[in-house]
């Protein structure tokens, strides 16, 4: 047995194993949060150049406006996997204007680790969709927006990168069409999901069962966010002439620029930034200059940045204004969180 084939083995015995212990964590939870009160009243704070007035949500708007981003990335990784989008039945609702995710298809994988992976994650995003529409009744139950995952040269797959400098004017950006394509779309969504659900967290203080909900899933989302970040790390390392750790650089400084002014200055001299790609910085320690990766983007308290509600919306519409669609979402999300902050 090669030794590709003992690690594809043993992470199939460990997608088992986690499935166990997800049926098992998703019934308990979901009873606790079907007695608890959707009702408490939470302030979603916005950081903008200049002063508005910061708008009040309740829980069940920021559970709803996470659901709007598991709708993305779960689609993304179900074409990438099995060709197809998610299912009827898993994207119906009584609430917002229903739309079909569109433009996806299979990536046909090289290497048995990155698709081991992208199975793998398919699996956690689908469980995350499934978990967040339980939370609601049938009358209640948020409907999948539109969602753009097409290849188009004008789509938001090639949006992002013609604004990274990955493609040229007019030239598309086919996230489906190699391991490596593949591996920087899901950077796009990554690291932005790890940033909004601890965005997030602080709306959901008022019910400790969602909080707690909130953070597993964060942490699911950190653990995603770092295999896309290693592999693409490792690949860049082995073929530089790939420029993958550049493409984060690039990724990381438009999704910085769509946001916002940076708000916290990194470690490993790579500063003032909040997100930032692979690029490799430097520490000092004992007075010795060491270089390091950056696999984990984070402050000098060694803590990850946040980011609210509306920001994340700069990034998925692909705009720094005030807009209510756009981007991944050409009709907007659905919700009452759905537009995105003046961060231009």
């Amino acid at each position: 047995m090669t030794d590709s084939e003992q690690l594809i083995e043993t992470l199939d015995a460990r997608v088992r194993r986690r499935d166990s212990r997800r049926a098992f964590f998703t019934g308990a939870l979901g009873a606790a949060a079907a007695a608890a009160t959707l009702s408490g009243a939470a302030q979603a704070q916005t950081v903008t150049p200049t002063p508005t007035p910061t708008p009040t949500f309740t829980e069940v708007d920021v559970l709803n406006f996470a659901l709007n981003l598991e709708y993305l990335e779960a689609n993304y990784y179900a074409f990438a996997v099995t060709g197809s989008g998610l299912a009827a039945a898993d994207i119906s609702g009584a609430i917002g204007t229903a739309g079909a995710a569109t433009g996806g298809r299979a990536v046909g994988f090289k290497d048995p680790i990155v698709q081991q992976y992208a199975q793998e994650i398919y699996q956690d995003e689908l469980a995350h969709v499934r978990f967040l529409r339980a939370q609601f009744t049938t009358s209640s139950l948020l409907a999948q927006p539109a969602i753009d995952l097409g290849t188009s040269a004008t789509g938001a797959f090639s949006t992002a990168a013609r604004r990274a400098g990955l493609v040229a004017d007019g030239v598309a950006f086919d996230p489906y069409a190699s391991d490596e394509n593949f591996l920087l779309g899901a950077y796009l969504f990554e690291d932005v999901g790890v940033t909004a659900y601890k965005g997030a967290a602080p709306a959901l203080i008022n019910s400790k069962i969602y909080l707690e909900a909130a953070a597993g899933i964060l942490a699911v989302e950190a653990y995603h966010a770092a295999i896309i970040r290693s592999v693409l790390y490792r690949k860049g390392l082995q073929t530089p002439s790939l420029q993958l750790i550049e493409a984060t650089t690039a990724i990381s400084r438009v999704r910085d620029t769509l946001d916002g002014n940076p708000t916290e200055n990194l470690v490993r001299g790579i500063g003032p930034v909040d997100d930032s790609g692979l690029a490799t910085g430097t520490i000092v320690d004992n007075g010795v200059t060491l270089d390091v990766s950056n696999i984990a983007p984070l402050n000098s308290n060694g803590i990850a940045f946040s980011r609210t509600p509306l920001q994340v919306l700069n990034i998925v519409y692909l705009n720094q204004a005030a807009v209510t669609s756009g981007g991944f979402f050409p009709a907007g999300v659905n919700g009452n969180i759905k537009t995105s902050a003046a961060s231009a």
